[in-house]
Formats: C-alpha cells, sequence, structure tokens
C-alpha cells in the first residue's frame, strides 16, 4: 500500500491515527530510521545466528529449555525490514551465508546493497508449505544443515519464520485464510489485513488470551527443531530474533492497545529480544569469500504473494 492509501486509512481510523502518531514520536518525525540502541548482529561474537522471527525475550525465557546463557538485546528495529536494512546493507558479509524462510531480504534487494557469500530462499519452491502457508520449521533445520556442511568455513544466519504466525502446530484457520485465494490475481488481495491487524482494529474474535497461547505453542514448536540442529552444525551458535511483537500492550506516548510488530515502533515489547549464546565444544574457522551472490533472477511475483502469505502488506 502507498503512503497516500495509508494516510486514507488512518484519517478514517483513529486507532491507525494514534499508531502514527506513535510511530512519529519514536522516529524522531521521521528523521530516525532504525533503534539507535539495538545491538549490531555482525559485530558479535559468533558462528551461527539462530533468528526466531517475532519472538520475544519474554516468550523465549519462559519456554527455552536448551543448555546456554540467556541475556536481553535491544534490537534495531521493530520488522524484519527494518532489522535487515540496518544490519545488512552496505555491509561486507562475504563471510556470511544468509539462509531464510522470510522474503523481505528479496523483496528489497534492488534498494538495499546486499554483499553476503551465498542468499539461500528457502520459501522459494520446495521449501514452502502450501498446507500451512509459511516455511516449516523442519524443512529450515534440514536446509541449514546442508548449507553448514556446504560451507563450512562461512558465518550462518539461519531465519525461521516462526513464531511469527501462521501457527503451525494450530488447526484454526483465520491465521491461514489466504489458502482459500491462492489462485488470486497479484495485488488483489493487498488491502486484507493480517491476523495482528485484525486484532488491533476490532475484527477479529479471538481472544487475548487465545492468541497469546498460540503464539507460544509456535516457539515450542520451532524450539524443538533447534535441538536437532545444535546438534549436526559446529561452532559458536546464537540464538535471538529480529524484533518482538505486541499482544495486546500498551504503546507509548499514546497509550493504545497495540498488536503486531508495526514498523518504527521501538517499546521494548518489540525490541527487547533474546539474546542466547548456546553451549558448543569446538569454534569453526570463518574465511570471506571473494563474490557475493544475487539472486536477481526471482520473479517479484513471487516474492509479493509468499509475503502476503505471510501478512504483510504491499
Amino acid at each position: 500500500m502507498n503512503t497516500m492509501g495509508r494516510l486514507k486509512r488512518a484519517i478514517y481510523n483513529p486507532k491507525l491515527f494514534a499508531r502514527g502518531i506513535n510511530r512519529a514520536y519514536h522516529q524522531h518525525g521521521g528523521l530516525k530510521s532504525e533503534n539507535k540502541d539495538g545491538i549490531d548482529v555482525f559485530a558479535a561474537d559468533w558462528d551461527t545466528l539462530i533468528v526466531l522471527d517475532a519472538c520475544r525475550y519474554d516468550m523465549f525465557e519462559t519456554v527455552n529449555y536448551l543448555d546456554g546463557v540467556l541475556t536481553s538485546k535491544q534490537s534495531k528495529g521493530s520488522s524484519t525490514t527494518e532489522w535487515l536494512h540496518a544490519n545488512f546493507h552496505s555491509r561486507d558479509l562475504r563471510d556470511t551465508v544468509y539462509v531464510t524462510a522470510n522474503p523481505q531480504l528479496e523483496r528489497n534487494r534492488d534498494c538495499w546493497e546486499v554483499n553476503l557469500h551465498e542468499t539461500v530462499n528457502v520459501w522459494l519452491n520446495e521449501g514452502w508449505d502450501e498446507e500451512t502457508g509459511t516455511v516449516l520449521a523442519e524443512t529450515m533445520t534440514d536446509i541449514a544443515i546442508k548449507m553448514h556442511d556446504r560451507f563450512p568455513n562461512k558465518r550462518l544466519v539461519i531465519h525461521y519464520m516462526q513464531p511469527h504466525y501462521p501457527f503451525v502446530p494450530s488447526d484454526t484457520m483465520f491465521d491461514k485464510e489466504h489458502l482459500h485465494r491462492v489462485e488470486d490475481p497479484i495485488g488483489s488481495n493487498s488491502d486484507k489485513e493480517n491476523v495482528w491487524n485484525q486484532k488491533f482494529l476490532g475484527d477479529l474474535s479471538t481472544t487475548h488470551n487465545e492468541l497469546w497461547e498460540m503464539y507460544m505453542d509456535n516457539l515450542k514448536y520451532v524450539l524443538k527443531n533447534l535441538g536437532t540442529l545444535l546438534d549436526e552444525v559446529s561452532g559458536k551458535p546464537v540464538i535471538t530474533s529480529d524484533h518482538g511483537n505486541y499482544v495486546g500492550e500498551r504503546a507509548s506516548p499514546i497509550p493504545i492497545r497495540e498488536y503486531g510488530h508495526p514498523r518504527g515502533l521501538y517499546d521494548d515489547t518489540l525490541t527487547c529480544v533474546p539474546w542466547f549464546e548456546c553451549d558448543y565444544k569446538k569454534r569453526r574457522q570463518i574465511i570471506a569469500g571473494s563474490d557475493p551472490s544475487a539472486d536477481s533472477n526471482i520473479d517479484s511475483k513471487t516474492v509479493s504473494k509468499r509475503l502476503r502469505d505471510l501478512g504483510y502488506r504491499d
């Protein structure tokens, strides 16, 4: 949706208007494009960075059972695009392979300078699960292990889609409604609200507690798969997230009850993420590559469709 479209929606909806004011406050009227207190993930010490999309610190702290040391960090963004831009853009990352279930890097590749050794877009083709409308955690784990074996001397960033909805363990359909419109023309559903916006706007009857339970179950689901990954991948692994997620908390400075992870809002609910340094035995030797990869032949319609399926608006 373009800027004029967003403005029209905000004018006719007080909650969206209040969200816009909050965003202007957090971004200093547009002068601030990221959370300046956020961690520079590529300056941190790790061999494998496991990113759990939209995983709040308090969620992870509650259900994690893996061995290691947990601290909290501030993320540079409140959305995936902000986090990617703040950490990836114009960086020399030729020592890094990015294995991802999230299409946002590909959507923005023409706008950003991306210098990775390799990008592995798991959400393309056989990596995509049509039944749930996402990339399953077990699929990500299998491919990540293969990429570790293929690139033994590279840093790995492994970006899982969970606990971001769709809620895989749940038999609900409200979070998977795109399955009823898979054949619709590109762009025809650009006004369809995602799960969190439906709740924010009062269009979803599912209760706060029900949403929280599904969200937590999605995190438990991906954590089960991380045990397999950690057994097979050498080096020092760190588990973190790109951003958090409101589930009915009050935003600031206008205390509206928020849902989802709107860009440009830097309340702790969105920016406080886990930084879990897993136990490990031996480090990997990391060597930078010579030529960054670029998936320039990916059909933009496929990127747009995958993003809509995951609830991202155009």
